[in-house]
């Protein structure tokens, strides 16, 4: 039986950063881009080739959220993901990006009940995983404990306040944070208390433009928004809200294209082939 001839399909190669642009985006680059006032890109990706598309995109940062129990596993909340499924994911991200800093979020309950857990989970997404960072929800003293813990370890901490997901039930739902002018200088003191405890990075979440750009000026580490206006240091949206796959996206959200319709088409364009018995053709058939 002679071979089926397959036109060779080279592996497709990410484009070269831009000019001033890191080959490998490092902590020290992100300090740079905030002093110059070049904006830092952040997406989600919980996956190999989603992690391939998005470093050939041009971003700056991955984050393996744990958005993934809700846009990857289909549940209701963040609450349900593991320490394994965030270890699984991540290893996969890791893989499929090559220029953009990783960073991996500790999920509920793996950080929440001792400075001690909050380390070995920390270790666990960078060892196993191959994560370049972790992310920490939360904006309270015990927070600012296992942040100290997880930098002394020597491990890069980025915060995370304003709406905390893995607290949806303690905020009543996913509200926007910061508008009373109490809450609005308890975050601000959380952020620069954050700081202080050595993160460096902060994502700010569903807070006013007002309050975002205030937290962005006073601090000296980038901030990252997401429903916090354009005023922040950098962005971060869910992959899966932006390419069009969630059906009710945040209001914060554009979406940048419509992925899901073109998959949709794709499929049942190869169903209706199949049953008409146009797939496969004599191109696509040993002899």
């Amino acid at each position: 039986m002679s071979k089926m001839e397959v036109p060779e399909v080279k592996p497709a190669v990410p484009p070269p950063p831009p000019k001033g642009v890191a080959k490998k985006v490092r902590i020290s680059h992100l300090a740079e881009m905030k002093l110059s006032g070049r904006p830092i890109v952040m997406i989600t990706a919980y996956d190999y080739p989603t992690a391939q598309i998005a470093d050939h995109g041009g971003v700056d940062l991955i984050l393996v959220g744990d958005t993934l129990g809700m846009v990857v596993h289909g549940f209701d909340t963040t609450l349900p993901v593991t320490m394994d499924m965030m270890v699984m994911h991540t290893a996969a991200v890791c893989r499929g990006a090559a220029r953009p800093l990783v960073v991996a979020d500790m999920p509920f309950m793996s950080f929440q009940a001792s400075a001690e857990d909050a380390v070995r989970n920390a270790g666990r997404l960078m060892q196993e995983g191959g994560a370049q960072a972790v992310k920490l929800e939360g904006h309270s003293d015990s927070v600012l404990t296992k942040i100290r813990a997880i930098v002394d370890a020597g491990i890069p901490v980025m915060g995370h306040i304003g709406l905390v997901p893995q607290s949806v039930h303690a905020l009543s739902g996913y509200r926007v944070q910061g508008r009373a002018e109490r809450d609005a200088e308890r975050l601000l003191a959380m952020a620069q208390r954050q700081q202080e405890a050595g993160v460096f990075s902060l994502v700010l979440e569903c807070v006013p433009k007002q309050l975002a750009h205030r937290i962005s000026q006073e601090l000296t580490v980038p901030t990252i928004g997401i429903g916090a206006g354009n005023v922040c240091d950098g962005q971060v949206l869910v992959l899966h809200d932006m390419l069009g796959f969630t059906q009710k996206p945040p209001s914060f959200v554009r979406k940048y294209a419509d992925a899901k319709a073109g998959m949709l088409r794709g499929i049942r364009k190869y169903a209706r082939d199949v049953r008409e018995r146009t797939f496969p053709g004599d191109e696509h058939t040993y002899e």
